[in-house]
């Protein structure tokens, strides 16, 4: 059985594959939905900011974003 993680698990420069959001906050799911997160799609940790590892830079798909902390605990991923 696979190891459920959240976007913020993966280390700088692991790929993971997005395959669900944290049940508990339908409203950051929703956020994260709107900004492009969803089943299915690649995300890779590109860096942690200096000051307390946040934001989190990440690609998804073919696109960079930064995410706080918070927002990656939301998102669950598998490593690919």
């Amino acid at each position: 059985m696979a190891e459920t993680l959240t976007l913020k698990n993966l280390k700088r420069g692991e790929t993971g594959i997005v395959t669900g959001f944290v049940e508990s906050d339908s409203i950051r799911e929703e956020e994260l939905r709107e900004i492009g997160f969803a089943e299915g799609d690649e995300v890779q940790v590109l860096e942690f900011g200096s000051f307390g590892g946040t934001p989190i830079s990440v690609r998804l798909n073919r696109t960079i974003i930064a995410v706080r902390a918070n927002e990656a605990n939301s998102i669950e991923v598998s490593r690919a």
